[in-house]
């Protein structure tokens, strides 16, 4: 699967596993839609038995995935949780897990009620490395960090967090969501494993639904796999040949992305009708410099706090004509949503609060639309 190539991010994104098919030089290779393979005698194949455990169009994305995120293994699943499951699987009962207090919903919703019994988890400010670094020492096993945070755009120090969690012999998991392979390199940064929901960035055209980790570590990649093929959450051919194709424009639509989130954020920060913006690319974002300094770009999320309660909310939300009202982030359109209503329901009131999650938050997925059109329907509904 291994990333030899020294070619630029693009250039990789393009034929990282495309080669064309050698049964008849498509340019595009087929979508190997089968569950299973003939073998010339018993236990005699081509190095594919069975799709649960390896498909031809699979492998293709997962050589893809391991070259853009710059390592030498890439693995892939059905859904963003069902791989956050696999890691969870993967650790010993009773393992300590470090999470960050400001993560996806689903992945809240997971530690706390499916996983609270195998594992001990704790929640902290990830961006407060004096606190990582104690919870470190006292003894972890994994140390899960999103950065930026959802929704809050948080953005803690992979780098240093890494490291500290190096010398104590913890594992180190970053998602890379919000980011995707183009904007930031987790393991390059020192981290074990960078974990993404396919569904999002990666793939581009919500239309697919999936899950993939990165690693240099074969150990971690073996384990992985081998619970991947045992449990079964594998992606399809099908949602595998999608996400190759999304992945090939996957530059140009970042930076598209992230050139209209900066210049709607900073529309939105001189609105009279708006609290704060938190974008990453704003120089009012708290980790502004960290941002620059391991990322090469600053994303097209961004996370706002209205003049208003959710009343006002909710109007706002009706009242968007481009943007859909809509879960999840990352597709080409623009997606506007109410984190407390939809995606992180599943997280208590008072734990949403104590994060800065308040009824008056909105999120937007900025998509690659003409940013002046997408600025005129932000006025309207703020009107």
């Amino acid at each position: 699967m291994g990333n030899s190539s020294n070619k630029g991010f693009s250039t990789r994104a393009i034929h990282a596993g495309g080669q064309p098919d050698k049964e008849t030089g498509a340019v595009m290779p087929p979508i190997y839609q089968t569950s299973t393979y003939v073998q010339s005698s018993p236990g005699e194949h081509k190095g594919y038995e069975y799709t649960r455990s390896h498909n031809p169009t699979r492998s293709r994305l997962e050589e893809n995935l391991a070259s853009i995120e710059q390592t030498s293994y890439a693995l892939t699943t059905a859904s963003g949780l069902s791989m956050i499951d696999l890691i969870m699987h993967m650790l010993p009962a009773g393992s300590k897990i470090i999470s960050g207090d400001d993560v996806y919903g689903g992945t809240y919703r997971l530690f706390t009620t499916v996983f609270q019994d195998r594992h001990d988890f704790t929640f902290i400010d990830t961006t407060d490395l004096s606190a990582v670094k104690k919870v470190l020492e006292e003894g972890a096993d994994l140390i899960w960090l999103e950065s930026p945070t959802n929704p809050t755009l948080k953005i803690s120090d992979i780098a240093s967090i890494a490291s500290l969690a190096k010398n104590t012999n913890t594992l180190s998991v970053v998602d890379n969501t919000f980011m995707s392979p183009y904007f930031q390199n987790p393991v390059v940064l020192g981290a074990d494993i960078a974990y993404h929901s396919l569904t999002k960035f990666i793939n581009g055209h919500s239309d697919v639904v999936g899950g993939a980790i990165m690693t240099n570590d074969e150990t971690i990649y073996n384990k992985l796999f081998i619970l991947q093929n045992s449990i079964g959450p594998c992606a399809s051919p099908f949602d595998s040949w999608l996400v190759l194709r999304g992945i090939k424009t996957l530059g140009v639509r970042m930076q598209r992305h992230a050139e209209n989130a900066q210049q709607i954020a900073e529309f939105l920060e001189k609105h009279s009708r708006i609290k704060k913006v938190i974008y990453p690319g704003l120089k009012s974002h708290p980790q502004h410099e960290l941002a620059a300094a391991q990322m090469s770009g600053f994303g097209g999320m961004i996370t706002f706090y209205l003049d208003g309660d959710i009343e006002s909310a909710r109007k706002v939300l009706e009242r968007v004509k481009l943007f859909a009202l809509a879960e999840s982030l990352g597709g080409v359109e623009s997606l506007i949503e109410h984190p407390a209503i939809m995606t992180h329901a599943s997280v208590p009131k008072e734990v949403r609060e104590s994060i800065g999650l308040y009824d008056n938050l909105i999120r937007l997925s900025v998509g690659i639309e003409d940013v002046e059109d997408l600025i005129n329907d932000l006025r309207g509904a703020l009107q």
